[in-house]
This record gives C-alpha cells, structure tokens and sequence, in this order.
C-alpha cells in the first residue's frame, strides 16, 4: 500500500484553511442574516443583534474555565492504578 491510501482529506492544510474559512463565511451569513430576519423572541434580551452569537461564545467559555477548576478536583496520581 502506498502513503497515498492512507493520506485523510485533514492532511492536506490547504484542505484546513478551507474548511475555516467555509466556517467563516457561514458564521458572517447567520450575523448578517439576524439583522434582516424577525424572531419570535421568549426574553427581551433575545432581541439583542449578535444575542446567540454573544451567548453561546460565553457560554463556550464558561465551560473550559469550569472543566480547568474541575481537573485540579479530579486529577489522580500518575500512577495511581499501578498499585
């Protein structure tokens, strides 16, 4: 078998450097597209141009900070199954 077969499409940066800017692209539609596109709103705070933009970044976050307190509680000894 040659390296070629086992090559995966990620391999390729150019192919990474695509998929990035697709990614950007469609995020820069959906902000352009909340200005232009009425919503059903449940919370006045829903109203806010870049509401779920805002939100969802915060909420990404939030997470990582709280996953980097939780590994100080939950890390174990390196050889902590050894014994």
């Amino acid at each position: 078998m040659s390296d070629q077969e086992h090559r995966h499409i990620f391999d390729n940066p150019q192919n990474v450097r695509r998929v990035i800017y697709a990614l950007y692209v469609v995020c820069g539609i959906s902000l352009i597209a909340d200005f232009f596109i009425h919503r059903h709103v449940d919370h006045p705070w829903e109203a806010l141009v870049a509401f779920y933009c805002v939100y969802g970044f915060v909420a990404c976050v939030v997470l990582v900070l709280i996953a980097k307190e939780m590994r100080k509680v939950l890390m174990r000894a390196e050889d902590y199954y050894d014994d």
